[in-house]
């Protein structure tokens, strides 16, 4: 370039314009690296002195990624086009050819978008970039292609040890849940700066312990929980008063088990980052499931545990299918005699059947206490069959045996499978014969045979399937007796003495269904955990009829 040309009418030395553009990819880069775009400015003005040149603009994008934000989007590199094409500039001048951007299929276009306008592309590190020759294209592609691969190794390789350090405990920033704090354990990094873990923070567990307590034993909602947060003079991290959001969210959290997450990746399991047992996370993720879902029929757990009405919300009516409601019946009237009769009732309500919405022909109400007294009566039998029941090592050989029976019901089946399947190759290899003459089957003859022995294998292995679902099922089964049994004595223990709300929960922990019919007919399900168990007790079916 010759930077020595003068104008004609003035003999002034002529000086090209150049426009500068700066970028920091991340916003962690503007706020921790402060000196990076400085340090970038200081390095075009003085190579720009050096050549002569005048900067006329300069164009900044902070946290700005040049390898996941195409051109389109980033204002700069579009009004960059726009002065170039109004002949502003004569010369791009960036730090290094990255800062235009790192996208190997998109950004050598852009910068022989500029050269082909006139403007000369230069980097105070790599010289100017050409396009002459195709090796000068060739090159141009090969630099930003390295530029993206080295972008997605470094992201890679910050992604990796971000993990790593989080599956040690060590805290890599953002918010810190509730339950839990920062601290200081004396470990440093390599820039020798002090490093904090993750720990659980005592009283705040103690909350932690009671929301998950509240949510499966007194079945309390997460409005409540928020307001019995908030009376408490509990606070969030930021200091902001809790919403039920603010509480589901502690509740969904895996955390809370000694799991945390980083970039939505579950991590190894660390003991002393543990507050809820698994049990009990499992039955509230139980409860929050069931009150998220949209189909109210498809709801075993209440919404609400408000209600005085002990079965209001987990029972339906087994006409129509839908859920009872709950109602007070007041009755109030004066007597010849001059006195007053005042009386209130609780009762069941059936609202499609009473408003007439379906074609339901059972009973519009049911008296409350004479249907919860019948399902207490059934609990308190239940409860006492668990009393009586066979103590968990006992249970637990019943439960081995049983998966040893299916166990080997499942080898004959494979035997025979394995039969099955000799027999099919045998028939294929007939039908080869048969084509060439030498066959003693017609060949509809073999093709009814195959059928036969393919539908046989098909169904061995149908069965197959089911039976080690059952082995499974009662691995996991042996795993989870002990605390299954442990919970199921306490509520044996406890049941009398709850309030309505705890009952109501005890109720839809272990019934999966209750289905009321006229003349007071109940035809009781026990959840899917407890049917098994119940295998082992007498005088209690997985379905139960009773009258109240």
């Amino acid at each position: 370039m010759n930077n020595h040309k003068t104008n004609n009418d003035f003999n002034i030395p002529y000086k090209p314009i150049a426009y500068c553009l700066y970028r920091v990819s991340t916003a962690g880069q503007v706020d921790k690296v402060k000196n990076d775009i400085p340090m970038q400015k200081e390095e075009c003005r003085e190579f720009a002195a050096r050549q002569g040149w005048i900067i006329g603009k300069e164009f900044l994008e902070k946290g700005v990624s040049g390898f996941k934000v195409s051109a389109e989007k980033r204002d700069a590199i579009q009004d960059l086009k726009a002065a170039a094409i109004r002949g502003e500039f004569q010369i791009l001048l960036v730090f290094m050819f990255d800062r235009i951007g790192r996208i190997d299929d998109e950004t050598p276009f852009i910068v022989e978008w500029f050269v082909k306008h006139g403007i000369q592309v230069w980097s105070t590190q790599e010289g100017e970039q050409k396009f002459e020759t195709h090796v000068d294209k060739l090159l141009n592609y090969i630099r930003f292609w390295q530029a993206s691969g080295e972008s997605e190794k470094t992201s890679i390789r910050i992604k990796t040890r971000l993990h790593q350090l989080s599956a040690e405990g060590i805290y890599t920033g953002g918010p810190v849940p509730f339950g839990y704090c920062t601290v200081k354990n004396g470990r440093l990094n390599k820039k020798g700066r002090e490093v904090l873990d993750l720990a659980v923070e005592p009283h705040e567990a103690e909350w932690v312990k009671k929301l998950y307590e509240k949510t499966v034993d007194d079945g309390m909602g997460s409005y409540q929980l928020a307001e019995l947060l908030n009376n408490s003079g509990m606070r969030t991290h930021t200091g902001a008063k809790f919403q039920a959001g603010t509480v589901l969210r502690i509740l969904r959290n895996k955390m809370n088990l000694g799991y945390a997450r980083n970039s939505n990746m579950e991590l190894p399991y660390l003991e002393h980052l543990q507050i809820i047992d698994e049990i009990t996370f499992d039955r509230a993720q139980f409860i929050l499931d069931q009150r998220s879902k949209v189909d109210n029929e498809k709801r075993t757990i209440a919404r609400q545990s408000k209600s005085k009405n002990m079965l209001s919300g987990i029972m339906f009516c087994g006409h129509c299918g839908h859920r009872l409601t709950s109602l007070v019946y007041h009755e109030k009237y004066i007597r010849r005699d001059g006195s007053v009769y005042d009386r209130k009732q609780l009762k069941y309500l059936c609202y499609h059947k009473s408003r007439v919405l379906c074609k339901c022909d059972g009973q519009s109400t049911y008296v409350a206490e004479r249907v919860d007294n019948a399902i207490i009566a059934y609990m308190h039998k239940m409860f006492q069959n668990i009393k009586n029941s066979p103590d968990e090592a006992e249970l637990k050989k019943s439960i081995e045996r049983s998966a040893a029976e299916s166990k080997v019901e499942q080898e004959m089946l494979n035997i025979e499978l394995q039969k099955n399947s000799d027999q099919l190759i045998t028939l294929h290899n007939q039908v080869s014969a048969t084509l060439n003459g030498d066959g003693v089957y017609t060949t509809e003859q073999l093709s009814t045979a195959i059928r036969t022995v393919e539908a046989r294998i098909y169904s061995i292995r149908d069965k197959i399937e089911e039976l080690q679902s059952e082995v499974d099922y009662k691995r996991e089964s042996l795993e989870q007796l002990k605390p299954m049994f442990d919970q199921l004595i306490l509520w044996a223990q406890a049941f009398d003495d709850c309030s309505i709300a705890q009952k109501k929960m005890i109720i839809s922990h272990m019934l999966s269904s209750i289905k009321l019919y006229k003349d007071y007919k109940i035809v009781i399900e026990l959840n899917e955990d407890y049917k098994y168990l119940c295998e082992n007790w007498d005088n209690l079916a997985a379905e139960t009829t009773i009258y109240a």
